[in-house]
């Protein structure tokens, strides 16, 4: 079926609706068809278009490597209503079905009310067992291995989570609770869907609204034999892939409650000189413009100016995109597993140099002053984005004490928190009509330059910030 295309603008500036942790559950908050057809629009729905001599390219409105979107989006829900009959027949009824973009549409792959069945799946997570929609989220290798090889399964850490960061605003703006799952048993919600998990995994649930009853059981999960179509004529097989999800997987409830609970624990060491506090623009002065709009606008800078930005702006952007994500790995308010660093290059207020951020002062403190443009286009594999851009933010963690904390599923989840959390910095830098791009790098170079302070740490991802050179 197709999806309405009628969205009625929020009214929500964009910058509220990043900074939002957690939208509190009310007794009933479930979404009709007109509010999951503009969460899903403005989360994977095409945006725009750009034709060329060898056809027309589609860019969706979250950022991905290569512009491959290679994450699914599958919905496991009740009966919705319908917004123009209340109390009618549902506007769609209760099954598990697959989001298609280009058709802007969704197809039934099951009839029903599976919910329970990822209830069972996260182990009665109480967000799940109170959601009217679970979002499932599938990442298909070749889609992007083709380009990226066997790095493109950090990709679906990024891609996902950079798609997630719009759903959580465009929630957030629909006045909709919504939380990010990774403690599930990936068997189970790979046979809900019927993947071929030799070729498309379940990633990441998020749920969406709250209902007060509790699902019913669940019918039997059938197997499906449905029809696929080809990426290409062949796909070249990267195992590593594989053996990385397989490796992070878990295979039992047993395991998923062995995950869920242990929130990380930050204990950063004192800051050797003061810190800079951020200083972001008072309520008055930030713009205005909605979380649609900002959305409907966002790309990813192919080019940067040498022109600077401001402190203020660099601060808004730290301040409102560090406040928390709600997900079950994550404690309430300001839990984080990736830390911030930063290449100054050219920002009002703040003399060059890099920088780390400390999350629990929201101040900067100064590493290396000079000028360090060369380097980071060095890191950055060479590239002129991040030696032009005002400032180059870093994601790095200690996957020791993650994979120690968590098990082998903390990697998906480092991951994940960093494309959440670099979706939210594109979204906050386009709220300011300013410019971002998400990079890849030289791993070892980057916690290399930012030693000791880094040493031990891992490098995660990479966003550059600042004006756009081809802005009109």
């Amino acid at each position: 079926m197709r999806l309405p295309r009628d969205f009625q603008d929020s009214g929500l500036p964009a910058l509220s609706a990043i900074a939002a942790a957690e939208v509190p559950a009310h007794s009933e908050a479930i979404p009709d068809l007109d509010t999951l057809a503009q969460v899903l629009f403005f989360s994977a729905g095409v945006t725009k278009s750009k034709k060329h001599a060898q056809g027309e390219t589609f860019f969706r409105a979250a950022a991905c490597t290569g512009a491959l979107y290679e994450i699914e989006l599958y919905i496991v829900c009740c009966d919705l209503p319908d917004r123009s009959r209340p109390g009618g027949p549902p506007a769609l009824s209760a099954g598990v079905y697959h989001f298609g973009t280009a058709e802007f549409g969704l197809r039934q792959l099951r009839p029903g009310d599976f919910r329970d069945a990822v209830v069972q799946a996260t182990t009665n997570e109480p967000s799940v067992v109170n959601a009217p929609v679970i979002v499932i989220c599938t990442g298909t290798y070749w889609r992007n291995a083709w380009k990226y090889r066997s790095r493109t399964y950090r990709h679906f850490g990024w891609d996902n989570g950079t798609l997630l960061a719009n759903l959580l605003a465009i929630c957030t703006a629909a006045k909709l609770p919504s939380k990010i799952i990774e403690g599930f048993v990936d068997s189970t919600v790979n046979e809900l869907l019927a993947v071929d998990t030799k070729r498309e995994v379940a990633f990441s649930l998020v749920t969406i609204g709250h209902t007060a009853a509790a699902p019913p059981p669940s019918p039997a999960v059938e197997r499906l034999e449905l029809p696929t179509v080809p990426y290409s004529s062949q796909e070249v097989d990267y195992p590593a892939m594989r053996k990385m999800h397989e490796a992070s997987s878990l295979e039992s409830t047993e395991e998923v409650v062995a995950f869920r609970g242990k929130a990380p624990s930050h204990a950063n060491a004192p800051a050797k000189g003061s810190t800079i506090p951020v200083q972001p623009l008072d309520e008055p002065r930030l713009p205005k413009d909605t979380i649609e709009q900002v959305i409907s606008r966002r790309g990813s800078t192919r080019q940067f100016a040498y022109d600077s930005i401001t402190l203020q702006q660099l601060s808004t952007i730290l301040d409102h995109c560090t406040r928390g994500v709600a997900a079950d790995f994550l404690e309430p308010f300001g839990g984080h597993l990736n830390d911030l660093y930063l290449i100054v290059n050219n920002v009002v207020g703040l003399p060059a140099g890099s920088y780390f951020y400390r999350w629990e002062t929201r101040g900067l403190e100064q590493l290396k002053s000079g000028e360090f443009r060369d380097r980071a286009g060095y890191l950055g594999l060479e590239q002129e984005i991040p030696a032009d851009a005002a400032v180059d933010i870093f994601f790095l963690a200690d996957l020791k004490k993650i994979l120690e904390r968590y098990g082998n599923r903390g990697y998906r989840a480092v991951q994940l928190e960093a494309g959440i959390l670099g979706g939210k910095f594109y979204l906050a830098a386009y709220a300011q009509k300013l410019g971002a791009s998400g990079l890849t790098f030289y791993d070892d170079d980057v916690v290399s330059f930012f030693s000791p302070h880094a040493r031990g740490k891992s490098a995660i991802f990479l966003v550059a910030l600042g004006r756009s050179a081809l802005r009109k």
